[in-house]
């Protein structure tokens, strides 16, 4: 058995902001993917990934019996397969803030859910809520508390807006072009991040007004430019924000950025040959550089592993 593929996402703009309603902009990135699969033989590279799901599928048997209007699972289905070994085959790497979970979450719904929304039907901004708070509930099993888009954008493989916790829509992003030097990559930090810890820090500080103050007049302010500018092709308006942004998460966010790249990252905002934010929670994995001239980047970066995600 070999179930379908579900993608990785990239969070181009909003991490964090979007837990206090700032817009944020969600693309697949199709480098990555990941398929449930089944092992018979139960090899010691499935075996983890299947003890993984045998607790997640409990985890689900419990949430069906507590939220029965929310979703419901072939549970009898699901056990079964577990049984015969059945693992989430991923090139995913965990903890980069790239949505391992997510892709995981888009599976088992794919598979198991009854009366499940297709990405086939007619999807209004009721069913994507729907869907969205589904996963949210699923995927809390491996972070606490998931805003549920990280699957969202893996099962419907689409680039998602978010306009508000409760507005989201699917959304026409630019097309790439060809041979253009405009550029968003990936940064390996080297190092991976756990999502849960760096959520802790950043609601503690949601407890001070100054900080909450900045989230608002200056994080959130950015971000929202960020993807407007984005959305309409307005490279210069964009890399002005982008800049703003990179100095506010510098200065605001630091525990969310691996020490040795403090430097790096000022580094970018004083040459302007890159400017770095996050990748989803930080504390390594990756980071997300945009730069406006990518041969640039890369001498700047040039002891670094970058991948280029996306061209404009």
């Amino acid at each position: 058995m070999r179930g379908p593929l579900f993608y990785s996402k990239i969070l181009l703009f909003g991490e964090y902001g979007i837990i206090k309603d700032s817009k944020g902009l969600s693309i697949p990135y199709n480098f990555y993917k990941g398929a449930l699969k089944i092992d018979t033989h139960r090899t010691v590279g499935t075996h983890k990934s299947n003890e993984c799901l045998k607790r997640f599928s409990e985890y689900l048997s419990t949430l069906q019996k507590e939220q029965p209007e929310l979703v419901s699972f072939d549970n009898e289905a699901l056990r079964a397969d577990i049984e015969k070994g059945l693992y989430f085959d991923s090139s995913i790497p965990q903890g980069y803030g790239v949505g391992s979970s997510g892709a995981l979450v888009a599976a088992i719904y794919d598979k198991y859910a009854s009366d499940k929304i297709t990405v086939l039907e007619n999807l209004t901004r009721d069913k994507l809520l729907q869907l969205k708070g589904i996963f949210a509930e699923m995927e809390s099993f491996f972070h606490g508390k998931s805003s549920g888009l990280d699957p969202l954008n893996s099962y419907l493989s689409l680039p998602i807006l978010i306009n508000s916790q409760d507005n989201i829509e699917p959304a026409g992003i630019p097309s790439q072009t060809e041979n253009s030097k405009g550029a968003v990559f990936l940064l390996d930090s080297g190092t991976t991040g756990e999502t849960a810890p760096m959520v802790h820090i950043f609601m503690e500080n949601m407890k001070q007004e100054g900080f909450r103050n900045m989230l608002k007049d200056q994080f959130v302010k950015h971000t929202d430019a960020c993807v407007e500018d984005f959305l309409q092709g307005d490279v210069k308006s964009l890399f002005g924000n982008i800049k703003q942004l990179s100095k506010v998460v510098l200065d605001n966010f630091k525990p969310m950025i691996p020490k040795e790249f403090h430097t790096l990252w000022k580094k970018g905002i004083e040459t302007n040959a890159y400017y770095l934010k996050l990748c989803g929670s930080g504390g390594g994995g990756y980071m997300l550089g945009f730069t406006e001239d990518i041969d640039k980047a890369r001498i700047a970066l040039k002891d670094y592993k970058l991948e280029v995600v996306y061209n404009f």
